[in-house]
């Protein structure tokens, strides 16, 4: 095999917080990241932590029976 291998591009995922999520300092919260197919979900006050890592569709059903009553 010769040549270079592609270069690769990593983006940093942008991380948010709920607008919800005030708590006393403000970090007591998760964070999530959207990818593509996937949603990215992280401890806010263990930002290198682990990451969890759930299919787009299934966030979508998680979120969405998570605000019924």
């Amino acid at each position: 095999m010769t040549g270079t291998p592609p270069a690769r591009t990593t983006t940093a995922p942008a991380w948010f917080k709920s607008s919800y999520s005030s708590s006393g300092d403000g970090n007591d919260c998760i964070e999530v990241a959207i990818s593509p197919g996937t949603v990215l979900v992280r401890d806010s006050k263990n930002a290198q932590g682990p990451r969890l890592s759930i299919a787009s569709a299934a966030w979508a059903d998680f979120v969405g029976g998570a605000g019924r009553e």
